[in-house]
């Protein structure tokens, strides 16, 4: 959800200072500082069906659900993002108020606006996070979960998951039916092609 960088180069500090008290959110990268534009109905409403039931999965197993209010903290190369759904099991996040370091899972919902940023230069960045299991990536234009997992090598494959397919997020030892994370979401129906 990177939009236009809305300040000069900042410190950390003085991002988290003012983040703190910023009628809108903004992500921090590279000392720059970006405004976040809003989100869809179907972004809000796919987020929050996949928050739901991570959050009952992971109840009572030391887990923490997050969701797009909270920044994931890249300490290595001081970025500062909001994914949309993250999963911490890590008990040295439950020291940080506003951010995790240490999250498993990280879910961002794709929007034309923000997919090539999602798959690129987050991912990469995301990637330099060592307690950063799977990284899935959600269409809101069709039944489309892509999940990301790194392996015993420390490589990265890709799990997709389409229509009719249960997914699978290893990472907390999550199942559900993919239509559980699009339920109550309709599709735009595509413009018929014009006559010729």
């Amino acid at each position: 959800m990177i939009a236009n960088p809305s300040y000069s180069h900042i410190s950390p500090e003085e991002y988290l200072e003012a983040e703190e008290v910023s009628p809108i959110k903004h992500e921090y990268r590279n000392g720059q500082v970006y405004a976040m534009a809003g989100a869809s109905n179907i972004h809000v409403i796919i987020a929050g069906n996949l928050f739901a039931m991570l959050r009952n999965h992971v109840r009572g197993r030391g887990c923490q659900t997050y969701i797009a209010d909270t920044k994931a903290h890249i300490e290595s190369i001081d970025t500062y993002y909001y994914p949309d759904v993250m999963v911490s099991c890590d008990r040295r996040d439950r020291e940080f108020n506003n951010f995790l370091r240490y999250p498993c899972l990280i879910v961002e919902v794709l929007s034309s606006t923000t997919e090539a940023f999602d798959r690129g230069d987050k991912f990469s960045d995301y990637r330099q996070m060592e307690s950063l299991q799977e990284y899935v990536l959600i269409s809101q234009t069709r039944m489309r979960v892509e999940c990301f997992r790194r392996n015993a090598e420390g490589l990265w494959v890709l799990y997709p998951y389409d229509e009719d397919a249960e997914v699978h997020l290893a990472s907390v030892d999550f199942r559900c039916a993919i239509a559980d994370i699009y339920e109550d979401v309709t599709f735009p129906s595509s413009q018929p092609e014009a006559s010729k």
